[in-house]
């Protein structure tokens, strides 16, 4: 007799998402979508290794064929294994936390401090910040 509990977790994945506080998600899935640096990628169960920067966009997390569960990532690392991938990422959200007046406020101060910029470093911050917000309002649709 077959043990079905074991069996399934074999053809899932194990996907971790932490930042430097905290474990934030730690779990099995059919399959996890990851924004990554060249473009969003699938990890499946048995996927080859290999290590990717993740740039700002929504982790999908599926059981079956419909998301379980969606969290933005700001940026970070993704690295996968046969096993599952992990992402280790400094800011990440529950897609259905973000409130698109805060995200929007972000972008207006953003911008401003882009306009204000005196200096390259405050000019890129500014920009990575645009991006950031913009990518947190397409998240929320």
């Amino acid at each position: 007799m077959s043990d079905t509990s074991t069996s399934d977790t074999v053809n899932k994945v194990t996907f971790e998402l932490a930042s430097p506080e905290a474990l934030l998600v730690s779990t099995t899935a059919d399959m996890v979508v990851v924004p990554g640096a060249e473009g969003d990628f699938g990890v499946l169960p048995g996927h080859a290794p290999f290590i990717s920067e993740v740039r700002p966009g929504v982790i999908d997390v599926y059981q079956a064929d419909r998301i379980e569960e969606r969290v933005f990532v700001a940026s970070g690392f993704a690295e996968v294994n046969e096993q599952g991938c992990t992402v280790l990422s400094n800011e990440a959200y529950p897609v259905d936390d973000l409130d698109r007046g805060d995200v929007q406020e972000r972008l207006s101060a953003a911008q401003a401090d882009l306009t204000d910029a005196d200096s390259d470093h405050e000019r890129d911050a500014a920009e990575k910040e645009i991006i950031l917000c913009t990518a947190m309002l397409e998240a929320i649709g």
